[in-house]
């Protein structure tokens, strides 16, 4: 795990881009539908917005991170806002180290940190914590967003690649990152958004 790393984007001034301080606008519309049930994983979940967004939804929701102090911003969080909602320090390629089963998990922007290798070893991890039939949520980073700045670009056929055995992927569609005003010179950047099952 790189815990220093990652603590140090949230030890800043200026919040890191992603941490918006409210949920992505891709998973209020999935809690709105609905699909954010059951027991739920958010897998590196920083500060905790999908997680607590799962959890005012009505689902046993579990925050995971490597970086304790995102986790200790979550949990201040879930208190000022009185929501019962879980947070772990826990590394999201060892998931089946927490020794748990989910009906559903999101992933909001961690897939497309990974290498190749790390890659198939994340795919396998959720597989470890996701129950047959359960649902995976995961949104990152779009090769339709232009220019070179950010994370490492991923298209469709790569997240095909990734969830071949095992998985069914139900839809994969167009939809963007909200990222901080004023951080980034866009206050958007394009994704993907999947809808996979375990088969």
């Amino acid at each position: 795990m790189t815990t220093p790393s990652w603590d140090a984007a949230y030890a800043e001034s200026t919040p890191p881009p992603w941490d918006l301080g409210r949920p992505q606008p891709a998973f209020v519309r999935l809690a709105e539908q609905g699909l954010l049930s059951g027991q739920v994983l958010d897998v590196g979940c920083g500060t905790g917005e999908q997680t607590l967004l799962a959890a005012s939804s009505g689902a046993d929701a579990l925050g995971i991170d490597v970086s304790p102090l995102a986790l200790e911003r979550a949990r201040g969080k879930a208190a000022a806002r009185g929501i019962k909602a879980r947070f772990e320090v826990a590394d999201a390629l060892s998931l089946g180290d927490l020794g748990l089963s989910f009906d559903t998990v999101i992933d909001s922007g961690l897939f497309h940190v990974f290498d190749d290798d790390s890659r198939a070893r994340y795919v396998a991890s959720l597989a470890s914590v996701l129950r047959p039939g359960g649902h995976l949520y995961l949104m990152c980073f779009s090769d339709r967003q232009p220019g070179t700045f950010g994370p490492r670009r991923v298209s469709q056929d790569e997240l095909r690649a990734a969830f071949a055995g095992g998985w069914t992927i139900l839809a994969i569609s167009a939809d963007t990152f909200s990222v901080n005003p004023g951080v980034l010179p866009v206050t958007t950047m394009q994704a993907w958004l999947a809808s996979i099952t375990r088969s």
